[in-house]
Parts: C-alpha cells; sequence; structure tokens
C-alpha cells in the first residue's frame, strides 16, 4: 500500500465515523424526547397531580 492509499483510507474512515456520530446523535435526541413523552404520558393518565 502506498502512503497516498493510506491517507484515502483515513480520511474515508473519518467521514464515515462523522456521518455515524450525527446520525447516533440524532437517534439519542430523538429517544430522550420519546421517553419524556411516554413518561408524561404516563403521569398523565395515572392520574397527574392529583
Amino acid at each position: 500500500m502506498s502512503i497516498a492509499t493510506i491517507i484515502i483510507t483515513l480520511i474515508v474512515a473519518l467521514v464515515i465515523a462523522f456521518v455515524a456520530w450525527k446520525v447516533l446523535k440524532g437517534i439519542v435526541k430523538f429517544g430522550l424526547i420519546a421517553v419524556i413523552v411516554i413518561a408524561a404520558a404516563w403521569f398523565v393518565t395515572q392520574g397527574g397531580f392529583a
């Protein structure tokens, strides 16, 4: 393998890792919002503050 091949491979790996990180952060945010909504709905159906 030449130096150029190694550099290109590293750049591609970094780009893929960056995209995966962005996607995972989005999934985590969506998951947290979903948990909060479900918890609020459960709380309300249990009688709320009464």
